[in-house]
């Protein structure tokens, strides 16, 4: 049976090479596929019927997502939460009138001015592999969830492995979590706190309260400023969410301390993670 495609539209231009790089980066081996030849990645999003396989694939003026799901319900979730993902809302000439002026943002912006701020179909994922990434490469963050997905996962539609779900993960012992996976103890208790307060209702998603959920993800032993601010970026979608105390971009505005890197930001509000992504691009790719 074909499966049903939508075609989402957008404003362009946009960074594909940029927003495919940044998620293949941090794919999770059996639970996402990225193909940078085609622009595509496919993962499994949870819908109204359950978890249905989406391929997004951009392209240079829409975005077409196919999904292993014919429910109108369906299609619609998964519409939404593509159009989120992948920030297709964003009018680049706003970010070009916001920061055309700025000394130090105008030209990067002005160099990329189809960079958006790629988040996340699934908040909680998003923090697990967040936490699993904590003071590691890349590659070893994906490494981990690798083998976390394949321990506690369970296979999901088109082949695609589904990331543990919160309940499932949180009843697994602590020393069974940290041999699967191969994480310090302290990690592995970090892990084990995300999964057992996203199973007790934390939700991150964009329709969260921003300062309340931050301040819930702070409460969880080894979740610090930096990841509850990056969470606000990837998985809250918050357009002003800045992680001051991030090292990468302290060391591109050439400050030493969090609170000076907060100081410099404050003429790019409201929309400080544009910012921090231009400053992100523009150290990793320059």
């Amino acid at each position: 049976m074909p499966q049903p495609s939508i075609e989402l539209p957008f404003v362009p231009p946009y960074e594909r090479e940029k927003a495919l790089a940044l998620i293949a980066a941090h794919a999770v081996p059996g639970a996402e596929r990225v193909d940078l030849d085609d622009y595509s990645v496919t993962r499994v999003i949870t819908a109204p019927s359950g978890p249905v396989a989406a391929r997004v694939e951009l392209g240079e003026a829409s975005v077409t997502v196919t999904i292993s799901s014919a429910d109108p319900h369906d299609i619609d979730a998964v519409a939404s939460i593509v159009r989120l993902w992948f920030d297709l809302d964003l009018e680049p000439a706003s970010i070009l009138d916001a920061f055309g002026r700025d000394p130090r943002i105008g030209p990067l912006v002005a160099a990329r001015p189809g960079l958006r701020v790629i988040g996340h179909p699934d908040g909680y994922e998003a923090a697990l592999t967040t936490v699993l990434g904590q003071q590691v490469s890349l590659a070893s963050a994906r490494t981990f969830a690798g083998r976390l997905v394949a321990a506690f996962g369970e296979p999901g539609p088109d082949s695609l492995m589904l990331f543990p779900r919160p309940a499932v993960l949180a009843s697994v012992p602590l020393d069974e979590v940290q041999r699967a996976i191969g994480l310090t103890g302290a990690r592995t208790r970090t892990v084990h706190a995300v999964a057992q307060a996203s199973a007790d209702g934390l939700i991150l998603a964009p329709t969260s309260e921003p300062v309340a959920t931050r301040a819930a993800l702070l409460a969880i032993p080894g979740v610090g400023p930096w990841t509850a601010d990056y969470l606000a970026v990837r998985a809250l979608g918050d357009r002003d969410a800045y992680p001051a105390g991030d090292l990468v971009l302290r060391r591109a505005l050439g400050v030493r301390t969090p609170a000076e890197a907060e100081r410099l930001a404050e003429p790019w509000r409201p929309l400080r993670a544009y910012a921090l992504l231009h400053i992100w691009t523009a150290a990793a790719f320059s």
